[in-house]
């Protein structure tokens, strides 16, 4: 059974600060994107249970595309370590043992340090960063929604958020208890508020294609696996940049509780208490998708966020690993080292095809187009304009026919009277 544990607050915002692009001298520590060497290039690790299995009358989704040139910057496509090349770096935490990690700047989107950023992974409840700017999209604060016993069943046995069936609440209460603290009842309220979980799914997916987070394909709005279920450290990063750049979502963040129907509703993650400078931290768990952590914090006027996916217990709570993994970048940023890459502020143009291809699907398009129509140009002439200059011009045809034959006739009459005379 996937269940979720304590998530954080997030915020969601657009980019638009100044970038400075990585430097050429960056380099890494083991790299290779070959899939022997890049196990998770296309698709997440094998699921443990059978949370991820198609329903019977549906196919298993098939992988995501791989982008030819990988999203924010070549060395970025790289499975192992990606660091700093300079003679100051320091070397990452050794116990940090999540599978996947990124460190980023949140102000220039300069990407730090990584591990696997565009491994692909499972999300958990971190995925709801992006459930919320849909949200924040297309829901006013004030919009009311109705509890159901469908919301608390959507958690299937595991962590809800404490909604109560019957009850209403505002989208802004919503939001923000979902941010604070993981569940799967609140993130399904709201999707039935967006037009029902499919339909949301869909405008998740739609979301994260336009901001670049191509690795990103959401199963449910609440990140219990499913089927397809697919995102990566960097996409998290960048989902999480980008949401901070919403105000809303920003001033959300801010909150350390939030009142649900009288009770009250707290962040557990305990490195919001523990971590100076700490702004956001949230931890989550599914079978599928073993711990997934999404830290934020503020230093010597600097602002990172770290992102670690598919972690384990065994060498320190996650949010032990993330305190280490924050302090690992702040070090970064005293160094000034070079970045490594660069979370994107909208997905990368999509590859032109050639002159040849264009002129080719050009003349397949014009022949669908005359075959639809009738059969050539001659047919198109009538055909593109409709039916109405279809039936005049048939009139005119069979006035000039008449017209014709009554000068023949004439002419036939004329050369009998000649001849009798």
């Amino acid at each position: 059974m996937s269940t979720l544990v304590p998530a954080a607050v997030l915020a969601p915002v657009n980019a638009s600060v100044a970038i400075a692009a990585p430097a050429p001298t960056t380099t890494t520590s083991s790299g290779g994107t070959g899939s022997s060497l890049c196990p998770n290039k296309q698709s997440p690790p094998a699921a443990e249970d059978d949370s991820e299995n198609p329903s019977p009358d549906s196919a298993p989704p098939t992988p995501l595309p791989v982008p030819s040139d990988p999203v924010g910057g070549e060395q970025l496509g790289n499975c192992g370590f990606v660091l700093p090349a300079d003679a100051t770096a320091k070397a990452p935490p050794s116990d940090v043992n999540a599978a996947s990690w990124v460190l980023a700047d949140l102000d220039t989107g300069q990407v730090l340090a990584a591990k696997g950023p565009h491994a692909r992974q499972r999300p958990a409840a971190l995925v709801k960063v992006l459930l919320a700017m849909v949200v924040l999209g297309e829901l006013k604060p004030d919009t009311q929604v109705l509890a159901t016993a469908e919301d608390v069943q959507a958690a299937r046995g595991g962590a809800t958020v404490g909604i109560v069936p019957g009850a209403r609440y505002t989208a802004d209460q919503l939001v923000r208890a979902m941010l604070l603290k993981p569940g799967a009842d609140v993130p399904n309220a709201l999707a039935r508020a967006l037009g029902g979980v499919p339909k949301t799914v869909q405008k998740m997916d739609a979301l994260a294609k336009q901001m670049g987070a191509l690795d990103t394909r959401v199963a449910t709005p609440s990140g219990l696996d499913g089927p397809g279920m697919s995102t990566s450290a960097y996409d998290l990063a960048l989902i999480y940049r980008h949401a901070m750049q919403l105000p809303a979502f920003a001033e959300a963040q801010t909150a350390k509780t939030v009142l649900l129907g009288g009770v009250s509703v707290r962040n557990p993650d305990p490195l919001l208490t523990s971590y100076t400078g700490a702004t956001a931290a949230t931890t989550s768990n599914t079978t599928n998708a073993h711990w997934t952590n999404l830290s934020a914090a503020t230093r010597g006027g600097h602002r990172l966020v770290s992102v670690m996916l598919r972690a384990e217990v065994d060498q320190g709570q996650p949010y032990r690993q993330a305190g280490k993994l924050l302090d690992y970048g702040f070090s970064l940023k005293d160094a000034n080292v070079h970045p490594v890459g660069q979370l994107v502020d909208q997905a990368p143009p999509q590859p032109q095809p050639s002159e040849s291809a264009t002129k080719t699907s050009a003349a397949g398009e014009t022949a669908s187009r005359e075959e639809a129509e009738g059969s050539g140009p001659m047919y198109a002439a009538f055909g593109n304009v409709g039916m109405p200059l279809t039936a005049v011009a048939g009139v005119f045809l069979l006035a000039a026919l008449a017209m014709y034959l009554r000068k023949k006739r004439a002419k036939a009459a004329r050369a009998a009277r000649t001849r009798m005379s």
